[in-house]
């Protein structure tokens, strides 16, 4: 193309010198490379549009798979939004009828006089739970471990390491709450709630994308703690997973304590 163009330069030029002597009605050679030179120059202008509006299909084309391929991702990141919001909503479902649950259970014993008194174990406590109750997840895991700290000795420092574990994971903190739900089975493994640790160590995992780990503590739910609430939770999971369904957010331990525990 630009040797073309190089080309109608030069005529352009020669006919200008050309033209001082003499003009086109005067010189029939003249008048037909003129015409001829005209004639090459509209195809030149004809090539050159034609290639101006295939640049700019070309362009368009480009733009129109740059459009399709970010409408795809926005697409897929919408729908990884949906999965996350609903696997936030069964977390705080599930972690909300539990602490019902607890409170049910509490309601069913006799009330004391006058509550604990201020200061002891059993304030410290139900004071740890009251945060986990109202959301205040870091309130709650500051207070449980600092029961854990005082009071390492109580008859509830296994439920205080459970809901410990269980803040964790309602927080999202799910590494933290695999190790929570470790250390009340490795101290604890006589503890009543040593089928919901299990268990929710198991979720834990899972939420990791531990899925061979997750497996296989869920499977142990079932062989150490035959015929209970966890064990029951543990099979329906493993079946979720076996099935491909995933059930992103834990299902709940089931046994809440009975009373202030």
């Amino acid at each position: 193309m630009r040797s073309l163009i190089a080309y109608a330069s030069v005529a352009v030029a020669l006919i200008t010198l050309v033209g001082c002597a003499t003009t086109p009605e005067e010189d029939p050679v003249l008048q037909g490379r003129l015409n001829d030179l005209d004639a090459r120059t509209t195809r030149i202008e004809r090539v050159i549009s034609n290639q101006s509006l295939l640049n700019m299909a070309q362009s368009i084309d480009s733009l129109q798979a740059q459009v399709r391929t970010l409408q795809g991702r926005i697409d897929e990141l919408e729908n990884v939004n949906d999965a996350l919001r609903k696997q936030e909503r069964a977390l705080y479902a599930d972690l909300d009828r539990r602490i019902n649950e607890l409170n049910a259970g509490g309601a069913g014993a006799a009330p004391a006089p006058a509550g604990p008194p201020p200061g002891s174990e059993q304030a410290a406590y139900m004071q740890a739970l009251d945060s986990l109750k109202n959301g205040k997840y870091p309130d709650a895991i500051g207070q449980l471990q600092q029961f854990l700290k005082t009071y390492p000795k109580s008859d509830l420092a296994d439920n205080a390491q459970y809901w410990l574990g269980e803040t964790y994971y309602a927080s999202g903190d799910f590494s933290s709450a695999a190790s929570a739900f470790r250390a009340l089975l490795d101290q604890w493994p006589s503890s009543s709630k040593a089928p919901d640790a299990l268990l929710q160590l198991g979720y834990s995992q899972y939420e990791l994308k531990q899925y061979a780990d997750a497996r296989a503590t869920l499977a142990q739910v079932s062989q150490k703690f035959p015929g209970s609430s966890a064990a029951q939770q543990a099979q329906d999971r493993l079946r979720q997973m076996s099935a491909g369904s995933g059930g992103g957010a834990g299902s709940g331990s089931g046994d809440a304590p009975t009373d202030s525990h």
